[in-house]
């Protein structure tokens, strides 16, 4: 199909190959975030977890313009980010099992995960916690001349933390090449945006630090990937960081301790129907970039590479006793 003015702007940007990769990827995130959901379930996972399904768009359109040394900094709902930045969810699963094949063999689990190779620098259990972190990668990339960008993904309810403010404020000061990506959910932990938030839109605190504030839908993946693009060919240019907020929405509660009471069923159901991968899905089809059978095919592909990294996960190695420090400090230097 031709490509004109009315076009998505994913459609007209990226090539077909990498639109069908972009989809893999959503499929990935929404099957992993099930399989994980099954194996806490099952106890082979301990702790707590946060699911980001519902916001797949919102990871793997974000993530599209970057490059393996480009950085990114997550939360505490990041299984997304790192599927987006090109992780393994074989090495993923070993890291929730607690397993010496994980990330990081199995000493972080899912709020600590991180994968530096592919420019993932952790997701991170405090509210907030990955937006200073993200400015410090900026500036790094800054002084030293290498032209990466960080993606900086935070929550709505980090918008309240002082990190934020001070963060945003040295970022334009410096003119850093950062992209903050606030993926507003609506709630923070049980808390609604509109009870603790003063701004009707998070994108209008960009104004406090001269810098550009869009909001966009977070579950059409074309205008995130539009928003995205433009903040990180900004930061590119030397022409400071930007702040984006994608509005999404998580299917499940806040963790696996949530019981959900404070949001209806009237209102869940209403943001299922917004589903962002069969949105995403239509649109591809609906511009000729793939036909029924072949997102099928992605589709089944994804959910079998999910299933053998569960199995990879079951058989990895468990950590020794003996090394139960090693890889949580940093090793001396001589």
């Amino acid at each position: 199909m031709a490509k004109d003015d009315n076009t998505p702007f994913a459609i007209r940007r990226y090539d077909a190959e990498t639109l069908r990769e972009a989809l893999r990827k959503m499929y990935l995130i929404r099957f992993f975030e099930e399989g994980a959901e099954d194996s806490y379930t099952r106890g082979l996972i301990h702790g707590t977890m946060h699911l980001s399904i519902g916001q797949e768009a919102s990871a793997v359109a974000s993530c599209l313009p970057l490059t393996d040394d480009d950085k990114i900094t997550s939360t505490h709902r990041g299984h997304g980010h790192c599927i987006g930045k090109g992780a393994e969810v074989g090495r993923m699963f070993a890291e929730f099992f607690g397993k010496e094949e994980g990330y990081c063999h199995g000493r972080g689990g899912s709020m600590h995960i991180a994968d530096v190779t592919k420019g993932n620098l952790g997701a991170n259990g405090i509210v907030g916690g990955g937006i200073p972190i993200a400015v410090g990668a900026a500036l790094t990339a800054k002084q030293l001349g290498t032209g990466a960008v960080t993606i900086c993904f935070f929550g709505d309810g980090a918008n309240n933390e002082g990190a934020f403010h001070e963060a945003l404020n040295i970022a334009a000061v410096w003119k850093l090449p950062v992209v903050f990506v606030c993926e507003n959910n609506k709630y923070g932990m049980s808390t609604s945006t509109e009870r603790s938030t003063a701004v009707k839109d998070i994108a209008q605190r960009a104004a406090a630090y001269s810098m550009p504030g869009v909001t966009v839908d977070g579950n059409d993946f074309s205008a995130v990937a539009e928003a995205v693009q433009e903040a990180v060919d900004r930061a590119r240019r030397g022409e400071g960081p930007s702040l984006v907020e994608n509005l999404t929405y998580r299917w499940r509660g806040h963790s696996k301790s949530d019981r959900n009471r404070y949001r209806t069923k009237d209102e869940i159901d209403s943001w299922i129907a917004r589903d962002p991968i069969l949105r995403f899905r239509e649109e591809l089809a609906a511009h000729g970039v793939l036909d029924a059978s072949g997102a099928d095919a992605i589709e089944a592909a994804a959910r079998r590479e999910v299933e053998d990294g569960i199995a990879f996960a079951k058989g990895g190695t468990d950590p020794t006793i003996a090394d139960v420090t090693k890889y949580v400090y940093a090793e001396a230097r001589s």
